[in-house]
């Protein structure tokens, strides 16, 4: 949160004025908030337009999700490929990040001429970020007599 306050004297009165720049990582609360300010201070408040973005740790925590849900998607496809030919899955041998996909948001050419035309859903949208991921695994196949061994 910034707080900038600027205070002048008109006549014999005194004015202050204040901005309050803050980040939300929450739509609900910044939402809530604003609500609030405009409840209590009615007219001589003005809440201007949220601005949308993703800050890189926030990009690399989405990469980071990605790429695990990758990884255990391929192990329950395995598992079930294992399951339907009467094996066992064994250990991962090797697994590999091949490709990572990012998408979402607007480019600056695909821009409208007045941002402020949009509403607040499409700000939403365009500010959405998405990624994919591709994963190569290699898994340990274990047979039925393995998997008893084990169990005794």
């Amino acid at each position: 949160m910034t707080v900038t306050e600027d205070f002048s004297r008109l006549e014999n009165t005194y004015q202050m004025e204040a901005e309050v720049s803050i980040i939300f990582s929450d739509f609900g609360k910044m939402q809530n908030v604003c609500n609030l300010l405009t409840e209590k201070l009615g007219t001589s408040v003005t809440i201007s337009p949220p601005h949308f973005y993703h800050t890189p740790e926030a990009i690399d925590a989405l990469r980071r999700q990605v790429c695990v849900a990758a990884v255990g998607n391929t192990r329950q496809k395995a598992q079930e490929v294992c399951r339907l030919l009467g094996q066992s899955l064994g250990k991962p041998l090797l697994i590999r990040e091949e490709e990572t996909k990012e998408w979402g948001g607007h480019t600056d050419s695909q821009q409208p001429n007045s941002p402020d035309s949009l509403t607040l859903q499409e700000k939403i949208l365009n500010a959405t970020a998405y990624a994919s991921c591709r994963v190569f695994a290699v898994f340990e196949i274990k047979g039925k007599e393995n998997r008893r061994k084990k169990l005794l």
